[in-house]
């Protein structure tokens, strides 16, 4: 597991390429499902939680139109946090959301195999298809060229024939 420390001055040294990283850098081994700890430099302690959740501020607040969280939701979580017995939440959210991933994979998936036979795709295939037709045919008529199997059978009975009637 790939290590990253925090200093005080904010900065995170990522220890496996000896490099200062960012934010964005994490968020890339994040989506490259690449296993990273922050911990504090000092004391060792696991920020990694802490890091993950500033990802997702900045990630909030770079697009406005691709927020994720509404003040709403937000609010509601707010709530489920000062609950006598606090809903397990945790463990709900992260399996409707990787129910959520899959299928919308799937989908991606099923639309990328629909795109690929597409008619122009199927056009594309069968032009390719005879491309290759026709110049195995045409490749097998030419000096130094490999003759099939049934075409020299046919050119040996015909010279057979041939000589028969002479």
């Amino acid at each position: 597991m790939r290590v990253i420390r925090k200093y005080a001055n904010r900065r995170l040294y990522d220890t496996q390429q000896s490099r200062y990283v960012t934010l964005e850098d994490l968020r890339r081994l994040i989506l490259d499902e690449e296993p990273f700890r922050v911990e504090d430099a000092k004391s060792g302690e696991d920020l990694t939680r802490t890091i993950l959740l500033s990802i997702i501020i900045e990630q909030e607040q770079a697009d406005g139109e691709a927020e994720v969280f509404s003040n709403d939701l937000l609010a509601q979580f707010i709530r489920v946090y000062d609950m006598a017995q606090p809903l397990p939440l945790a463990r709900y959210l992260e399996q409707g959301t990787q129910l959520m991933l899959e299928q919308q994979k799937r989908m991606q998936d099923q639309w990328q195999q629909a795109m690929r036979h597409s008619p122009m795709e199927l056009m594309r295939e069968m032009a390719e298809e005879n491309m290759r037709f026709w110049q195995q045919a045409i490749g097998q008529g030419q000096p130094g060229k490999p003759e099939s199997k049934e075409k020299k059978a046919s050119q040996e009975k015909k010279g057979k024939d041939d000589g028969k009637t002479s």
